[in-house]
């Protein structure tokens, strides 16, 4: 697939902004601060609603617009689509598909499909288990739409267990009503905990084979790479309170339970574990404690890897992404647009030649730099020129 047309009006820097697009390589040259990110942004906004620069909407919003409006002609395998979404600081986001009546921004999922590279990305790697998770989901999202639903519906329950259990912590004592009314938000939790968990054990069983295949692309080959999905079920606390991985001792592997069977396991762990809770007046057990382990052979990558191969692997997980799209939808013209935003200025010349011929025969592919000469010469292509407020190709201001 690829994007035609995009329109951007009060998105970032930008008031108004109107640019063609091709298949192919596109690249984005100018100087840091111009806004040349702020339009592959956008372009990753509308496929997965989520920034990779930004946790909230707001910072999308020009100063003083009480809205941003991304629009986008996306051609998937012969077949246009338009897509608008609508994002308002503090309100509901609304979006249309091919000019129908509004719908909620959510709906939009899946049109466009988009696997952006970006120098956050080594957070994935060297960050704290938030960040993987959050890589999880808005795959998830992305790959099959409902699950935006999925991880809605357990951020919403996980938001009401908390309050009870802050407020029960509050109140001193943890009295019958407070325990009633919490097996109430148990059996909501570990249903719809048990739904993400294994929506996320089933995408990590889908990326295994392709993370450790574009790690040794990316490399020579002299270590295998791998991601071991940690659930806080397989877990147990200390005395000061730690969490401790006690390896799933007795349990089979999760990946083989259904979602129902995961729920009771759920079940027993918040009576396990319900003492703490209250003391602690927070949920100790559920996805969003959870991590995503990423390994280099033996060792775990956060801590021992080095900067060359932390690059490596956060571009690799990248890589799995894609390959698990197309894996997904064989169909021509289906693969997702890659996106490549500043990233060849953090690479080694021997990164950049690699990954530039793997992404290189992708339908699309948006490349930003801040000079010309950090692209390799395999993403040969159209050439834009970010200037302030604008983008020039040639002479001209698109």
């Amino acid at each position: 697939m690829f994007v035609e047309f995009l329109s951007l009006t009060d998105f970032r820097t930008y008031p108004q902004l109107d640019i063609a697009l091709k298949p192919g390589v596109t690249v984005f040259v100018g100087s840091n601060g111009v806004g040349k990110t702020n339009i592959v942004e956008a372009i990753g906004y509308l496929a997965s609603l989520s920034s990779h620069r930004v946790s909230n909407d707001a910072p999308l919003i020009r100063f003083d617009s009480p809205r941003s409006l991304v629009r986008a002609r996306v051609d998937r395998g012969g077949r246009s689509i338009s897509l608008e979404l609508e994002i308002t600081a503090g309100k509901a986001n609304r979006a249309r598909i091919n000019r129908g009546a509004p719908v909620r921004a959510r709906d939009i999922l899946g049109h466009l499909r988009t696997v952006l590279f970006a120098p956050e990305d080594l957070a994935l790697v060297k960050g704290d288990p938030s960040n993987r998770r959050r890589f999880l989901d808005e795959l998830l999202a992305s790959l099959v739409p409902h699950h935006a639903a999925t991880r809605s519906d357990f951020e919403r329950v996980l938001k009401q267990r908390n309050a009870l259990l802050k407020s029960a912590r509050a109140s001193g004592r943890f009295t019958s009503a407070h325990e009633s009314t919490l097996e109430v938000w148990d059996q909501h939790m570990a249903e719809a905990g048990a739904a993400l968990l294994k929506a996320r054990l089933e995408l990590v069983d889908l990326l295994q084979p392709h993370l450790n295949a574009a790690y040794a692309a990316l490399t020579d080959g002299s270590k295998q790479a791998a991601a071991v999905y940690r659930s806080t079920i397989h877990s147990q606390l200390s005395d000061d309170g730690e969490v401790e991985n006690d390896g799933g001792a007795g349990l089979p592997p999760l990946a083989s339970l259904s979602a129902a069977e995961l729920a009771e396991l759920y079940l027993a762990a918040f009576k396990q574990q319900r003492k703490r809770e209250v003391e602690r007046g927070i949920s100790l057990v559920g996805p969003h404690r959870d991590e995503l382990e990423l390994m280099l052979g033996q060792a775990p990558a956060k801590g021992y890897a080095s900067h060359g191969e932390t690059w490596s692997l956060a571009l690799a997980l990248r890589l799995a992404s894609y390959y698990v799209f197309c894996e997904d939808d064989p169909a021509p013209g289906a693969a997702p647009v890659l996106i490549l935003d500043d990233v060849f200025a953090e690479l080694d010349s021997q990164r950049r030649s690699k990954l530039a011929g793997i992404v290189a025969s992708a339908e699309q592919v948006i490349v930003t730099a801040a000079v010309a000469e950090d692209i390799p010469e395999a993403l040969s292509g159209e050439q834009f020129k970010v200037v302030p407020g604008g983008v020039a190709s040639g002479q001209e201001t698109v």
